[in-house]
């Protein structure tokens, strides 16, 4: 084997090995995403459900008919800490940790999730594509444009189409830019 041979099958091994490497990133990530999305699709409802203005601790305390000190002996503060706690909770300023302990206070369980504004993992991965795809698309057609090779407005509705599908598969990290 010469060494331009050499070379050259050396340069399509790499690049086989990096079409590998792609193919199972992006598949790694879409099972990540289906799998997270499995996960949270239960807690999508809650995305109506407000926070009560005196916060859940408050809430669910006087529900129960729990003083403040009762509250306050199960977690070994006092009455007093226990009220700073439940004022922190309706401020937005309480720690998980104290969260969690009130909630075992109370006999309940804190369940923490992040969820999707638009309902799911893919709807925003969607969402976020075609806003990218958009940008690009009209980018480069504002540019054909001024070049007097201005493209018509379904080839342009199809660019984008394009251009989020490719976005979806890739999910490049300028995507969360």
């Amino acid at each position: 084997m010469t060494k331009k041979h050499f070379l050259s099958y050396n340069c399509i091994t790499f690049i086989l090995y990096l079409s590998h490497y792609t193919i199972t990133n992006m598949k790694k990530n879409k099972l990540q995403i289906e799998q997270l999305s499995q996960k949270i699709q239960g807690f999508g409802y809650l995305i109506e459900t407000t926070k009560p203005t005196i916060g859940w601790i408050k809430t669910i305390r006087t529900s129960l008919g729990m003083s403040l000190e009762q509250i306050g002996n199960k977690l070994n503060i006092t009455r007093q800490s226990a009220q700073n706690l439940e004022k922190r909770e309706a401020a937005g300023a309480i720690t998980l940790k104290s969260l969690e302990e009130a909630a075992n206070a109370l006999d309940m369980k804190l369940v923490y999730a992040l969820v999707p504004k638009d309902g799911s993992i893919e709807k925003l991965i969607e969402r976020k594509a075609n806003q990218l795809a958009v940008e690009i698309v009209m980018r480069t057609s504002g540019t054909m444009k001024l070049e007097d090779q201005e493209n018509s407005p379904e080839r342009i509705k199809k660019a984008i189409a394009e251009r989020t599908s490719e976005i979806i598969d890739e999910l490049p990290k300028m995507l969360w830019d």
